[in-house]
Formats: C-alpha cells, structure tokens, sequence
C-alpha cells in the first residue's frame, strides 16, 4: 500500500491536485491558534475528527511538515464503500439510506486518489498496524509531525466521542528506538469558528506502564480538547458522528445559568 503513495503534491496525479485545489477554494480559511505550543519535533497532534473537517484542517492549514493517519479502508477501492457508508452515514434516516449507500460507491475512486496522494499513512486495526507504527515512526524520526484523529463511536462528552487509546503506544516504540520522548498535542478545531487551536503539550513517560500511559494521556487529551472547547464564546460543534445539523451540541449549553440569549450558536 505504501509504495503505491505519493506524498510529494508536486508529482501527484493532476485529478489530486485540482481536487486539493478546489477544496482550497472553497473550504472557509482557517485561523491558527496556540501554534507555538508545537514542538519542532517529537510530535503528535490529536484532535477532534469533526466529520470531513479535522482532516482537511490538518491537509491544509496546520502547520509544518507533517502525516494524518488515515483509515486504510478509504485508500482501498474494494474497501471504501462499506467503510464510509458504516461510518459516516448510517445513521441518516431510513428513507434516504439507499443515496448514501449508492454515493458510498460514487466516492470510492475519489477517496482513493486523494487519501493515497494526501500527507496520509495508512492505519489498519488488525496484524497489519505494525506497518501503521513503522512508518509512523519514521516519519517522526525524519522531523516530521503526525496529526491523529483517533475518535470512536462511543459518547465521551457533548464535545467529544470518546478516544481509541491504542495510539499512544506509538510512544514506547519510538522511545525503544530514538530515547526520545513523544509529546501529544491536544487540538480543537472549530469550523463555527474557522479556527484551530492547540493546547499544551503532554509528553511520555517511559518509565510507567504502557497501559497507564494510554489511559492518563487519553484523559489528558480529551480533558484539554474539552477545556478548550469551553473556553471560547458560544458556538456549534461538529460531532464526530454524522447526525442530523439541528442535532448539533453547543460548547456552551444553553441552559447553564448566565448565558445570554444573544449567544446562540453560530450558523456553520
């Protein structure tokens, strides 16, 4: 699979390039926050999926050099439709499944282009996540950064789904190799608010369990992502699950005590 990838824009196929091109176009400019808070390297950013928007935040405008994991399903022709339609929409209504179903088979070609010719590494959930760690951490140890979107469908909070932890030990096999220590980057991104924002790093230790690093860097993680959420003025969240808009959860709920009427989500 890897071999069949171009990470480098300049010689990806044309049909990419007009895609990333338009996509550019038309997806609202996003604003950079907390940028300096990235370390220049040993880094991992995770984030809240937010649909389509969190990868095409991290293509697009997160800064520096660096690989998205993405799910192997969408960079496999065969694979593409049962994948995207299973995790981005069924859970629409009942009536309308058969679309979604038939665009599910519309996409597989472009989802092949473009995730195989993006800054992507193919991540898989069963023997194969060994080459999922050894290209991980190669490109970590050339410099580069990873971004992870590592959100399930199991509800966490009104701004999170809870995180699948098996990323951080990514960690302890790039310290077994380098003696260096990861750092996680907590990210929120905001599509209400055209803006991304990067909290504190939150570094490895090698020295614990792994199984107690996956659980205190998660809630970390997932803790500083909602703090961040929080802190800003009244917006609409974009779910990690597909659901209806007038479904969509506030940062702030309305019924909190103090919260003016004038503060009611932001249109996306």
């Amino acid at each position: 699979m890897a071999s069949d990838r171009n990470p480098n824009h300049n010689h990806a196929p044309g049909l990419y390039r007009l895609i990333r091109a338009l996509v550019k176009l038309f997806y609202p400019r996003t604003a950079v926050v907390g940028a300096e808070a990235l370390p220049g390297r040993d880094c991992v950013i995770v984030g809240n999926h937010t649909q389509m928007n969190g990868p095409i935040v991290s293509e697009l405008y997160i800064p520096g050099e660096h690989f998205t994991w993405c799910a192997a399903e969408m960079m496999t022709l065969s694979e593409v439709p049962a994948y995207a339609y299973s995790d981005f929409w069924s859970q629409k209504p009942r009536y309308v499944r058969w679309f979604y179903r038939l665009l599910s088979y519309i996409i597989a070609p472009l989802s092949v282009c473009v995730f195989n010719n993006a800054r992507t590494i193919p991540v898989y959930h069963d023997t194969r996540i060994v080459t999922t760690f050894r290209e991980t951490i190669a490109r970590l140890d050339d410099g580069a950064g990873i971004v992870i979107f590592p959100e399930y469908d199991a509800p966490y909070n009104h701004i999170l789904y809870a995180f699948r932890d098996k990323f951080v030990d990514v960690a302890r096999f790039y310290h077994k190799r380098t003696g260096r220590a990861l750092s996680f980057v907590p990210m929120y991104v905001a599509p209400a608010l055209k803006t991304v924002y990067f909290g504190e790093p939150v570094v490895y230790d090698p020295a614990a369990s792994p199984a107690a690093e996956r659980e205190r860097i998660c809630a970390a993680l997932m803790e500083a992502i909602t703090a961040m959420a929080c802190s800003l003025p009244r917006h609409t969240v974009v779910p990690y699950r597909n659901i209806p808009k007038r479904l969509y959860p506030a940062n702030i709920p309305a019924s909190i005590p103090g919260e003016e009427a004038s503060h009611e989500p932001e249109a996306l």
